[in-house]
């Protein structure tokens, strides 16, 4: 029900806003990615020159209409404050090297979010603030684009003249294009593209340089092989994607349309249309481009449509096209002007006017049907195309999630520098000794070995001279060959390993069946590949209530009528000025008619009596509003286009709506007699009690985020005009009827109020979502005034929204209170034992909802997110003063220290932990009443002395911050938001109620940009995406509410409880798998390379090798890869039960034990160690012998690859067939290479294998290298698992020991990996 107009953020100052005051420049676009770069569906709406004076006309027209009403003061509270306590916030995206800002909070809730977010800034006439640390750039950021740019040169649409309309031959073709290469651009672009990676360039440098005589260290060829291996298997992929894409585009392009051609409607391909014809569109079929309705096989002129394609919405939705339209479709004459705005991104609106026969027509966003849809229920469609090709709303929403690095992989480039700064010493000591020896050497170089300026060997080249470039040339040279033998230092194979890593433990999540939702079909989806290691160090989870924690299908449960209670399960004793018996009040007396609603007996009762008397009439009303006031459609069952005809039950009809809430109330009104049976454009058909009415609808206000109502003009048979209106408790309230000058009326209507403010109260702490009914007589100049005022709006091409809302402030006040509603929204299940694990690991949980407050906490309640033993400190400030003397009272309060980013980083530790107990310094005690609630709102203690009398010892207390939109709106555009930052990570759980889908991404940068913590963000709704985007980590509930979330997300998934296995599980297992690879691939490449440093040293600093070109080559690449992955994939330290019995193991990835500087360094000793053994046990072996340099290479190449191999395989603990295969079958591999390479004739290592594979010495000395090799690794492990266990070892000794319980029908822990 929510149009997608844009969040105005409108005020003035703290007083009455000036009606001669200059008007702010407000520009509204639409968010457009959080990313850095590429953006997402979201996109930008309008561009408000005159906003502040809009709001100005909008409050004068209510004040005419309702003088000396609280609509003013109710507007004020609903709208943001003072337009000068906004700053903007910078932001940056690179999608389009363009900068905007946004104004986090400075957003109202949006209801229901479509997958575009509209967002307003506000720069005031007034002198602004100085900058602060609120406005530093962000990250993560928001990309705006204006669609209204040209809307003062509108785009032009000639009816079925598409000559005309394309003369300048400025709009693009039906043609669309998804793939990134050509047949020509591919080598190019492809290249290019892969050498964004800056180990690629470094590599790329290596074998260059290694093609120069000079530094020719290797054989050319052979230096070349790992680069274009890599490049090659990387282009394949590229290349197989690309060609999908091109086949997708060419299956897409070549589908047909029936196209008006010489007056005849022909089929056309898709890639030939062109904007301006005119399309004939049947049931089922797929609409080829963005067209305006001009006819439908409908008597109404309805068309019912599906978007799934466009948004994931599954429900239908209606277009209509215009009556003044019909008269082309029976004349076959199709002419006319259309003047739409330019191409933008916005599916949930479209602004445009028809100029037809001299009338000028406006034209909405229900009049459009977008590329992507599919026509049903209505049996042909004609339309005109406006928008084509790239040009469409679908085409320019299509863009991908956001590309995010995982925490590991910026630790391992910090070990990469270490690892460079290590290389070019080791390079430097090789240049500086070579020149050391060249000096002390010069005079007799022909004698010695490695430098001799003239070759002696047989044959042409004898006595020649070599090409002795001098001392200084020579050393250079020296430097760069050394950096050309110690390439592998930097491991360029590790990018490729963890690729392949990520994708196995992909594959093995995705096959999870304990992730399967199979009461909705959703299997678990892995979006990106890049963060699979982040699940296991998630700090903060800030999740969506509606649909994430809930199930988003909605109950009509409670309604209270007139001041009177229905449907409740408790007592109600009085209402207004009389008793209501147990009898009347109770649920016990039900009937469920076929719409599964629980119907109320006494209800049913009044509804069933005459209309007569106030409460009777109030409660038709109430129900009458609750049937019309919608968007909902009812749609037969039996699929019959004409309901009026259908049998008289409320099971023969299906409503199709675009809100839960919305089908939820509707059959609600029609399990109580009040049965929506068709809606058009120009009417509704309500059955009351058997007897059909029919109301003419004269106007729609539907429901925006700046409103948060909605409201429906109908004419009844009498011709009697009404305004019926529901909304948010906020919303309403603020503009119900004022006081009478009957003291009676009076009276009675201030009981009713109070009576229905008590009851939404209740149904908020039940977890009941609320909405306020209301309705209001219009008289013939109230009536007159809007009408002017309306039809102005509808058909303005500028500021349409602003207009439309400035005239429904004219009808919109002075209304009745008819009633409110509790709609129920239950948990999922495994929601509350899914948080109490997630809570045991360490994992803060926090909840960003746009439900009421007293709902979010009866939420929090039911879900264990708060106990009862928790201290509530909720925050409700209404301007900036009052924030920050709430945060520092609540930190004076509970002795919460500021944050000081210069203390110590064990105190930056107990913060971010959590532990309260270290950071408070004041005493007090907790109330034996259970859950104390500390509740600050807007009065401020002027005695903190107070506290100290009144509060006992808080070391010890949970606290638990509540705080809501409003308070954010300040808190995040000010300085508090280092206030805001020490009491919420002093909290074990913050709630933030009523908030925007901007708000929410502000509250997770918070923590993100002030920590080094993981954050996680999951929700279902559009109003998701920008948190989602904004965390490490965004994963997508598949729900209710569209795929908005899903397609923004890094991981979806079914339900929220299977967030507590993939983290606890597969995000331990994926963290620990990748820490050890990382370690283990630097280990392996570093004793390689320090083994050869050491021969190095040993030959005069020459640069020579001992190795073959090959051997080097096919080390990290062969020898010794598939083991890394096939361990990376397949280990496991604990099984699954294991670890979800015991969720405090997860912490193990929150205090980075299995990745850190500490064990880096440690593993560079043991590499030390290992490769002195490896070059220095063969050194003294054969030190007196007449080995040759290539013999010695051959037992260093065998030994160095069985020394690894072990070194890995200790640090296995799940052993299976692949495993064995991998470790075992990799060091055979390397003696079969061995041996085929020494097979060669023309290799210089020829027969080396054969000569050293049949001596003893060979053998024992690569035995020795091994024991001695490894021996000081296995003393410190025992020593370290036997008297300094941790949590993991002990773990999985008492799982070897069969000591741990085993849940009851698990799988055995081979079934899972």
């Amino acid at each position: 029900m929510s149009t997608g107009e844009p969040l105005l953020l409108l005020s003035g100052t703290s007083g009455s806003p000036s009606k001669h005051q200059a008007p702010a420049r407000l520009s509204v676009g639409s968010l457009g990615c959080l990313c850095q770069t590429d953006s997402f569906s979201l996109s930008l709406y309008e561009d408000c020159d005159t906003a502040s004076l809009n709001h100005v006309d909008e409050e004068e027209a209510v004040s005419r209409i309702c003088p000396e009403s609280d609509v003013s003061r109710g507007a004020e509270r609903f709208q943001s404050a003072d337009s000068n306590l906004f700053h903007c916030l910078s932001v940056e995206c690179s999608q389009k090297e363009r900068q905007w800002k946004v104004s986090w909070g400075g957003a109202t809730e949006m209801q229901r979010s479509p997958s575009s977010l509209e967002i307003g800034v506000v720069s005031s006439s007034q002198p602004q603030e100085k900058p602060n640390r609120s406005q530093r750039v962000r990250n993560k950021s928001s990309q705006f684009e204006d669609p209204f740019s040209s809307e003062h040169d509108p785009r032009l649409i000639y009816i079925n003249d598409p000559n005309r309309t394309n003369d300048r031959y400025e709009f693009t073709g039906n043609e669309i294009r998804t793939s990134k290469y050509t047949l020509i651009t591919f080598l190019p672009k492809n290249l290019f593209i892969q050498f964004h990676r800056l180990a690629y360039v470094y590599f790329l440098v290596i074998a260059a340089l290694n093609q120069l005589p000079p530094l020719a260290v290797f054989g050319r060829t052979a230096s070349l092989f790992p680069l274009l291996f890599v490049l090659f298997v990387t282009a394949i992929k590229d290349g197989y994607e690309d060609w999908r894409r091109h086949r997708s585009d060419r299956n897409e392009n070549n589908r047909e349309a029936l196209v008006l051609q010489s007056g005849d409607f022909r089929l056309k391909t898709w890639k030939n249309i062109c904007s301006g014809e005119v399309v004939k569109i049947h049931s089922n079929e797929t609409m080829p481009c963005d067209m305006v309705l001009l006819g439908t096989s409908d008597p109404n002129d309805i068309a019912y449509i599906q978007t799934m394609n466009l948004d994931g919405e599954s429900n239908l939705k209606t277009r209509y096209s215009r009556q003044e339209t019909i008269s082309m479709i029976s004349d076959g004459s199709y002419s006319g002007l259309i003047k739409c705005e330019q191409p933008n991104r916005n599916i949930y609106e479209f602004t445009a006017t028809m100029e037809l026969n001299s009338q000028r027509i406006p034209l909405g966003q229900s009049n459009i049907v977008l590329r992507g849809c599919q026509l049903k229920n209505t049996e042909w469609i004609i339309g005109v195309v406006v928008y084509a090709g790239q040009e469409t709303k679908a085409m320019l929403n299509s863009t991908i999630s956001p590309s995010k690095s995982s925490n590991l992989e910026s630790y391992m480039n910090r070990e990469t520098l270490w690892l460079s700064a290590f290389l070019l010493i080791t390079c430097s000591v090789v240049a500086t000794g070579m020149g050391v020896w060249l000096f002390r050497n010069s005079k007799n170089l022909d004698a010695l070995p490695y430098y001799r300026k003239k070759y002696f060997t047989f044959g042409r080249e004898n006595r020649k001279d070599f090409r002795f470039y001098g001392i200084a040339l020579e050393i250079f040279f020296s430097f760069l060959s050394s950096v050309i033998i110690f390439q592998i230092m930097i491991p360029i194979s590790l990018y490729i390993t963890m690729e392949l890593v990520r994708v196995g433990q992909s594959y093995f999540m995705i096959g999870d069946t304990r992730m399967h939702d199979s009461s909705s079909g959703s299997r678990f989806q892995c979006r990106s590949l890049n963060i699979n290691e982040d699940l296991g160090q998630i700090r903060y989870i800030f999740s969506d209530k509606t649909g994430t924690l809930t199930q988003n299908k909605m109950e009509f449960q409670q309604a209270s009528i007139y001041g009177k209670n229905f449907g409740s399960s408790l007592q109600v004793t009085r209402d207004l000025s009389y008793e209501t018996s147990t009898t009347e009040s109770s649920w016990q007396q039900r009937r469920k008619p076929k719409s599964g609603v629980n119907v109320d007996s006494v209800l049913m009762a009044l509804l069933n009596q005459p209309l007569i008397g106030e409460e009777r009439l109030a409660a038709h009303d109430f129900f009458l509003t609750l049937a019309a006031c919608n968007t909902v459609i009812p749609v037969s069952k039996e699929n019959s286009l004409d309901l009026i005809n259908e049998i008289n039950e409320v099971g023969i009809i299906d409503y199709q709506g675009e809100s839960p809430d919305e089908q939820a109330l509707v059959t609600a009104a029609s399990a109580y007699g009040y049965m929506l049976v068709e809606r058009t454009t120009g009417h509704i058909v309500v059955e009351v009690q058997g007897e059909r009415i029919r109301l003419d609808v004269l106007g729609l206000h539907e429901f925006d985020s700046v409103r948060k109502r909605m409201s429906v003009i109908v004419r009844f048979p009498d011709n009697i005009v009404k305004v019926l209106a529901k909304g948010a408790d906020t919303s309403m309230l603020s503009i119900l009827r004022r006081a009478d000058d009957d003291g009676l009326h009076s009276s009675l209507h201030a009981k009713i109020r109070e009576a229905t403010e008590n009851h939404l109260s209740g149904y908020s702490s039940e977890g009941l979502r609320t909405l306020v009914i209301g309705s209001k007589n219009l008289t013939g100049a109230e009536f007159s005034e809007w009408q002017e005022r309306y039809e102005e709006a509808s058909t303005s091409m500028t500021e349409r929204s602003a207009k439309l809302r400035q005239a429904a402030a004219l009808v919109e006040c002075n209304l009745t209170l008819l009633g409110a509603t509790g709609i129920e929204d239950k948990l999922q299940d495994g929601v509350p034992e899914a948080i109490e694990s997630l809570r045991q690991a360490g994992i803060k949980v926090w909840v960003l909802t746009g439900d009421k407050q007293e709902t979010a906490i009866s939420i929090g309640l039911s879900c264990r997110l708060l106990t009862q033993n928790m201290d509530l400190i909720i925050i409700n400030g209404s301007s900036e003063f009052e924030c920050r003397h709430l945060l520092a009272d609540a930190k004076a309060k509970f002795g919460i220290k500021s944050s000081d980013f210069g203390r110590d980083c064990r105190d930056i530790e107990d913060m971010c932990n959590g532990d309260v107990s270290k950071l408070r310094t004041s005493n007090g005690h907790v109330s034996d009443s259970g859950m104390q609630n500390v509740e600050l709102t807007g009065v401020i203690a002027s005695d903190k002395s107070e506290y100290s009398e009144r509060v006992g010892n808080f070391a010890d207390a949970e606290l638990a911050l509540i705080i809501d939109g409003s308070s954010l709106v300040y808190i995040l555009e000010k300085d508090l938001e280092s206030e805001l930052f020490d009491l919420a990570i002093s909290c074990k759980v913050v709630i933030c109620c009523r908030v925007a889908p901007l708000q929410k991404a502000g509250v997770v940068d918070l923590i993100k940009s002030r920590t080094s913590d993981m954050t996680l963000a999951i929700g279902d709704g559009a109003n998701d995406v920008s948190m989602i985007q904004m965390a490490d980590v965004g994963v997508g509930i598949c729900g209710q509410e569209g795929r908005q979330a899903v397609m923004a997300s890094d991981f979806a998934m079914g339900q929220f409880r299977f967030l507590k296995r993939l983290l606890l599980v597969h995000g331990h297992w994926n963290y620990q798998r990748i820490a050890h690879m990382i370690l283990y691939n630097f280990y392996r490449n570093a004793v390689f390379v320090l083994m050869l440093f050491w021969y190095i040293l040993h030959t005069a600093y020459s640069a020579t090798l001992a190795l073959t070109d090959w051997s080097s080559v096919f080390y990290s690449l062969i020898y010794t890869s598939i083991p890394t992955v096939v361990v990376g994939i397949l280990n496991k330290d604990l099984s699954h039960n294991t670890l979800l019995h015991y969720p405090r193991l997860y912490e193990a990835g929150l205090q980075n034990e299995g990745y850190n500087l500490t064990l880096f360094w440690i593993t560079m000793l043991d590499t030390l160690w290992q490769s002195l053994v490896l070059f220095y046990v063969p050194f003294f072996t054969y030190n007196i012998s007449t080995m040759d340099i290539w013999s010695m290479g051959s037992l260093w190449t065998i030994a160095v690859v069985i020394l690894v191999n072990i070194h890995l395989a200790m640090d296995i603990q799940r052993w299976v067939l692949i495993t064995h295969l991998a470790i075992w079958g990799s060091i055979a591999a390397t003696f079969l290479c061995m041996v085929l390479i020494d097979s060669i004739p023309i290799f210089p290592n020829y027969g080396t294998i054969y000569t050293m594979a049949a001596s003893r010495t060979y053998w024992l000395s690569v035995c020795l290298i091994i024991v001695l090799g490894l021996l000081p690794r296995f003393v410190c492990k025992v020593v370290y698992q036997t008297f300094w266990p941790s949590d993991i070892q002990i773990a999985r000794e008492a799982e070897l020991l069969k000591k741990l319980p085993r849940q009851l029908g698990s799988r055995p822990d081979s079934d899972i990996s």
